[in-house]
């Protein structure tokens, strides 16, 4: 009987020793398919991993890396989800936080800009004492940059020193940008200065000479007695030339605020080498 029992023993060890090698050699298999951006290959090897492991100490880590793993290849929701995995699996603050900081960083990528600031938010409120607030207004200020708010981004920025580059570029943006309420009333007082005001000189010049044209028609019809011509092209030419203009130069204003806000996430993307979302 106690040999019987020995033999169990040794067998039951040796299994032991073998699956621990096995989930070893399985990490090291999906930490290299990771570490080479084959992401979603890591992630069937981290969900095997998952699968076999009985250490619960391990289920942080591989939570968080097929988080990121979803996150680089732009599944959101999926990321949102296992970062959530990991924060509940988390034994320290430390890597609550860091779950934490990625589920706000995938929903500042995915642009739902008002749930990342409600979650940046109610980290500071529940944890005041315990994290750094210029963590908070950093993805803060990056929560507002990618919802094209540059002046919103600068001002956080502005709350750390160590940001001050990231302040002085977003206040370069916000001023380099247009003004389509600005656009709209000058077009309104002066047709076709919209146009000019946007850099769009051969439409502000064509939509000054159709308006200054349609005047024209509308004031010689009612001047020379032909008072139904004169309402027919005041309503049907003039103000539709009037009224196309200052739409034109609402719509130049929110072309040319997007192509800068695009050249400027492209520049940050490939020149600043500060953390990103």
């Amino acid at each position: 009987m106690k040999k019987i029992l020995l033999i169990v023993i040794v067998f039951t060890s040796f299994g032991s020793h073998l699956v621990a090698q096995n989930l070893t050699i399985q990490k090291l298999l999906a930490d290299s398919l990771f570490q080479s951006e084959e992401y979603f290959d890591a992630i069937t090897e981290y969900k095997r991993l998952l699968f076999f492991a009985k250490n619960e100490e391990c289920k942080f880590e591989v939570y968080s890396k097929i988080g990121l793993c979803y996150k680089a290849g732009g599944k959101y929701d999926d990321a949102i989800k296992y970062f959530g995995l990991a924060k509940h699996s988390a034994k320290m603050f430390d890597d609550s936080l860091k779950a934490n900081l990625q589920i706000i960083r995938t929903n500042i990528l995915r642009r739902t800009i008002p749930q990342a600031l409600s979650l940046l938010e109610k980290l500071k409120r529940e944890n005041y004492n315990k994290i750094d607030t210029s963590i908070i207004n950093y993805w803060t200020a990056w929560a507002h940059l990618m919802n094209d708010n540059w002046d919103l981004a600068a001002n956080e920025f502005d709350k750390n020193t160590q940001f001050h580059h990231l302040k002085t570029f977003a206040d370069s943006i916000n001023s380099a940008k247009y003004s389509w309420e600005f656009a709209k009333f000058i077009s309104i007082i002066l047709p076709g200065s919209g146009q000019f005001y946007t850099g769009n000189y051969l439409s502000g010049f064509l939509s000054l000479a159709w308006n200054v044209f349609g005047g024209y028609l509308t004031i010689n019809a009612f001047a020379t007695d032909r008072a139904l011509e004169g309402v027919l092209f005041g309503s049907l030419v003039w103000t539709r030339f009037y009224r196309g203009n200052f739409q034109n130069a609402e719509k130049f204003a929110i072309e040319k605020n997007s192509e800068i806000s695009n050249n400027a996430y492209k520049i940050l993307s490939q020149k600043f080498l500060d953390e990103k979302p």
